[in-house]
């Protein structure tokens, strides 16, 4: 048996090697588009769930805002007008009642500065819920109203803190009008 290789026109090639060092480069090529593939149909299917919950979730919140503009309805009529006020009237006064002058005091204590005192405070509530003070404060000079604020802005009771209004004493100090909203210790828990 006898071969004929002509090494000027048919250069020996080391398939072997060839092969070795594209086929682990094809195998690994192969090994990542079957991983990413896999995390694809994987991500696919999660989506999938995620999108049928959405939809459960909009049926439900639909559903409740039907009830809920049902309900409305019903409060609206002639008949029920006289209690949605009655009952209005009642939620307002036992929020009122709930309403503790010795945490506000305490908590004011914490954030007002020594050259200031308050004057007036009057609570009231706002059309969310919000519980807000209007207090009037007296004081040496402007910057302790100024500090006032800024404390209350860093507590964690007092929100939205603003200088209304400010004014010359006649004894010579300042009057400043301090409004802000207040956030008692006991619904900071019951919102946790």
């Amino acid at each position: 048996m006898r071969l004929n290789i002509n090494l000027a026109t048919h250069p020996y090639e080391d398939a072997r090697e060839f092969w070795m060092r594209w086929g682990l480069a094809v195998a690994l090529l192969v090994l990542i588009t079957v991983a990413l593939i896999g995390w694809t149909v994987h991500s696919w299917t999660m989506a999938g769930r995620d999108r049928h919950n959405i939809s459960q979730l909009q049926q439900m919140i639909a559903g409740r805002d039907r009830e809920r503009s049902e309900a409305q309805t019903f409060l609206e009529m002639a008949a029920n007008r006289s209690t949605r006020e009655q009952s209005q009237f009642l939620n307002n006064l036992i929020r009122r009642k709930a309403f503790s002058w010795t945490l506000v005091f305490e908590d004011l204590e914490r954030v007002m500065p020594a050259s200031l005192h308050v004057v007036s405070l009057r609570p009231g509530f706002n059309e969310q819920g919000e519980m807000w003070l209007d207090m009037k404060v007296l004081g040496d000079n402007r910057s302790a109203a100024v500090a006032l604020v800024h404390s209350m802005e860093g507590s964690a009771h007092f929100r939205n803190a603003q200088l209304v209004q400010e004014g010359e004493e006649s004894g010579g100090g300042v009057i400043a009008n301090v409004v802000a909203s207040y956030i008692p210790e006991d619904s900071k828990r019951s919102a946790k």
